[in-house]
């Protein structure tokens, strides 16, 4: 039995439930030959494919060397944004098992570390996962990455790309503090390790009486759906009426959970009334579109303004909760605009792999659902490695604070309001290609 699901990552649909494919006419791989998976990866492409009707009559699968690169191919053929490229970026096959165990457990085969580019040769992390190798090894936010296996970065640059590099284990770094201080060199090996989805929250005193509801979200996994419950819970028990839910690195995850995310927030207020529109291709759409309504939990809370943290790695759910909630309450984005993906994939298991093509489009209650350049900053904010996410300090932070007391955008707090200098042409990005679910989670 093979299993068809959603990804908005994932969507759970009755019709996305079958041993013979979903009732979308496409046949699963008579063998595991690379031929077959090519062949199967056009047919499933053609049903589920949200751009199916742009793709060519014929294709040539001997033209490609794997299903993967067959599949690259297929995606340069949906519509373009507004740099003139292919809108999507999302589309990808993976591992099956690494698959399940990511988004059912949290569970992530890695260093436990992102990192960006500040500057040509200015590598820095920015964010480390509790309890993982790298946390172990005691990297943190804001240390400089002056060297990997004894290579500086400009000199692996010039030649693989530090993404190469990441892919290797054991791995020597030599580091920098925030302070500017050279520390000894540390060797970390990558390991599995359960991604926390809740980092921190908390309540804070906003004076006059208001409490504000503050949480980090990092992934929409289901383990996130109990730490739900306990939060809100709190919140509602302080009065909390505007919250600051950061997805400045949140890059998506499970529909289910960002549905339920969305009840918290919005059950009180909006009971009954449309969260999400899900719309599929002309093929797929009566057996498969669905609209989500918000509805009421126990701990949902009366909520009367939302600030999204976010930076250019907000995407998929979490731009669905700020754009969802929108109709609905007072929505405010800080930090910088997010990444732009109002579309989600279905997922379909095969040979030990899963194929994700971007199958369907959210849109909310007043039907827009068209941000592929992203949702707009309201307030911006410079995401500063030099403080720690969530802390009293953080621009982002003392940002969304000051809008929820005076009800207007502060003054700029930080040059740019952006979560990497676009002013520098020479900013690489990092390539993270060699592993789907590392670059979903922008980790390694």
């Amino acid at each position: 039995m093979r299993r068809l699901f959603c990804l908005f990552a994932i969507l759970s649909l009755s019709a996305c439930s079958s041993s013979d494919g979903g009732g979308g006419g496409f046949n699963e791989p008579d063998s595991c030959s690379n031929g077959d998976q090519k062949r199967f990866v056009r047919d499933f492409m053609l049903d589920w494919y949200l751009w199916n009707d742009l793709l060519p009559d014929q294709v040539n699968i001997s033209n490609y060397d794997s299903p993967e690169d067959l599949l690259a191919y297929l995606t340069t053929f949906s519509p373009v944004d507004g740099s003139g490229q292919p809108v999507d970026r999302f589309s990808f096959i993976t591992s099956a098992a690494d698959d399940a165990a990511f988004l059912a457990e949290g569970l992530f085969e890695g260093f436990g570390f992102s990192s960006r580019f500040e500057a040509a040769d200015d590598l820095r992390i920015y964010r480390v996962f509790a309890d993982s190798p790298a946390d172990l090894g005691d990297l943190q936010r804001g240390q400089r990455i002056l060297e990997l296996n004894g290579r500086t970065i400009a000199d692996i640059q010039a030649a693989e790309g530090v993404g190469a590099v990441f892919a290797t284990t054991p791995l020597t770094f030599t580091l920098q503090d925030r302070g500017g201080t050279l520390l000894p060199p540390v060797t970390i090996e990558q390991g599995v390790f359960t991604i926390d989805p809740i980092p921190q929250w908390r309540i804070i005193d906003a004076g006059a009486g208001r409490m504000v509801g503050y949480m980090e979200l990092a992934q929409f996994i289901s383990t996130a759906d109990v730490e739900f419950d306990t939060v809100f819970a709190a919140f509602g028990a302080a009065g909390v009426n505007d919250v600051i839910i950061d997805m400045r690195y949140n890059g998506g995850g499970l529909v289910s959970t960002a549905e339920r995310l969305a009840d918290y927030l919005g059950g009180d207020v909006a009971e009954n009334l449309v969260f999400t529109d899900t719309r599929f291709n002309a093929d797929r759409a009566a057996d498969n579109d669905r609209t989500a309504f918000f509805g009421r939990l126990g701990n949902s809370i009366s909520l009367s303004r939302l600030v999204v943290i976010a930076t250019s790695g907000t995407a998929s759910a979490s731009e669905a909760i700020a754009n969802g909630l929108e109709p609905h309450v007072d929505v405010t984005i800080v930090g910088s605009d997010t990444r732009g993906k109002p579309v989600g994939q279905v997922g379909f298991e095969f040979c030990e792999k899963v194929i994700r093509p971007t199958s369907f489009q959210l849109f909310n209650a007043n039907g827009f659902g068209d941000y592929f350049d992203g949702l707009p900053v309201d307030c911006a904010a410079a995401d500063d490695l030099n403080a720690d996410v969530g802390d009293d300090t953080d621009p982002n932070l003392v940002s969304a604070l000051s809008y929820l007391e005076n009800n207007a955008c502060p003054v700029v707090l930080a040059p740019g309001g952006i979560s990497k200098p676009q002013s520098l042409d020479t900013v690489p990005e990092i390539e993270r290609r060699d592993s789907p679910t590392r670059e979903y989670l922008d980790a390694f």
